[in-house]
């Protein structure tokens, strides 16, 4: 009866993530919503973060590693003046500083594209990185910081679409394992007022773009052929070398 279910469906499932909920949940719903225990992601947004969510189901999950190391594009926003301890709304905040008078679109576009180009980014203490088998955010938890190895990372694209001070809207092109909130902490910094993180929605992973996602309200009421027709065949979307 397993097999049954494992064969039926198969391929690369993009579900556009609501705010409040955990990858690992929509996972878990994907899983009761198909009857079927082999679905995985091709990396995870924060709990707050909305939009593409690529799913793997059946044995298109031997494709993850390939399609995790995809750029990925956000649409955001961040406030200056306020810093938090996560580098977003979540958090406590911890420093406040006045926006400086003479910050002009023109400024702030500029110190945005300081940041383009090939970097290392120091994983922030509230995220699910582990060190010692330890999630850093249980240790920021309890009042504690350590030392964490900074990682590559490349920003292609950190543009400014819109700016009311204190809030500036942006889009960032960037790859893997780049922490979006530590870059608009890190603009914060640069500029001299400090910033936060208030909104991300990821828009696309290379190829696949979030207008093709379905919700899990969505999904959840489609029958099986529906939810066939918008299963991506992974033959189509990967290299067989990856396979």
């Amino acid at each position: 009866m397993q097999k049954q279910q494992t064969s039926e469906y198969e391929g690369i499932l993009l579900i556009d993530k609501d705010a409040g909920c955990t990858s690992h949940d929509v996972v878990d719903k994907v899983r009761r919503i198909l009857k079927i225990r082999s679905v995985g992601h091709a990396g995870t947004l924060d709990p707050n973060a909305t939009g593409l969510l690529v799913l793997l189901v059946g044995r298109a999950t031997k494709a993850s590693q390939y399609l995790m190391s995809l750029d990925k594009t956000y649409e955001g926003e961040f406030e200056l003046g306020v810093e938090t301890n996560s580098h977003d709304s979540d958090g406590e905040v911890v420093a406040t500083l006045p926006v400086p008078e003479g910050l002009t679109e023109e400024t702030l576009r500029a110190q945005m594209a300081q940041f383009v180009g090939d970097q290392y980014q120091t994983p922030p203490m509230f995220s699910a990185k582990k060190i010692g088998g330890i999630p850093l955010y249980k240790l920021a938890r309890q009042g504690q910081e350590v030392a964490r190895e900074p990682r590559f990372i490349r920003v292609s694209k950190f543009d400014l679409l819109s700016w009311e001070t204190p809030r500036a809207k942006f889009v960032l092109s960037c790859s893997k394992g780049t922490y979006v909130r530590t870059l608009c902490h890190d603009l914060g910094k640069r500029i001299g007022c400090g910033a936060h993180m208030t909104s991300l929605r990821r828009t696309s992973s290379d190829k696949f773009n979030v207008a093709d996602a379905v919700t899990i309200d969505a999904l959840s009421k489609m029958g099986a052929a529906e939810i066939k027709k918008v299963l991506i065949p992974v033959c189509s979307a990967v290299p067989s070398l990856a396979l």
